[in-house]
């Protein structure tokens, strides 16, 4: 699996970890993607923050940055792992 397809992967686990984080009652940590969850709806806030990612990542390809694309892997994968962390510890409550 290259590059880009983990950071489209990572995009779309961000995006349901972070569906079913509200569901659970965890909370967005992000200032930006909170304001465009209360903006419009969580749904579509959500789709829009994951629709500004993914053109990021192509704006990245197209300008033949790969490292930068390989650091927000890094970072994303961080934050689907924080997101399960806030899934698990509210299940568990």
């Amino acid at each position: 699996m290259n590059y880009l397809e983990v950071f489209v992967l990572l995009q779309l686990l961000d995006f349901l970890t972070t569906l079913v984080g509200l569901r659970v009652g965890a909370g967005e940590a992000s200032p930006f993607i909170s304001w465009l969850m209360q903006a419009t709806t969580p749904l579509t806030g959500l789709m829009i923050a994951k629709l500004i990612g993914v053109a990021w990542g192509a704006f990245c390809l197209l300008r033949h940055k790969p490292f930068a694309i390989r650091l927000a892997n890094y970072f994303f994968a961080g934050v689907v792992v924080w997101n399960l962390v806030q899934i698990s510890a509210r299940v568990a409550q």
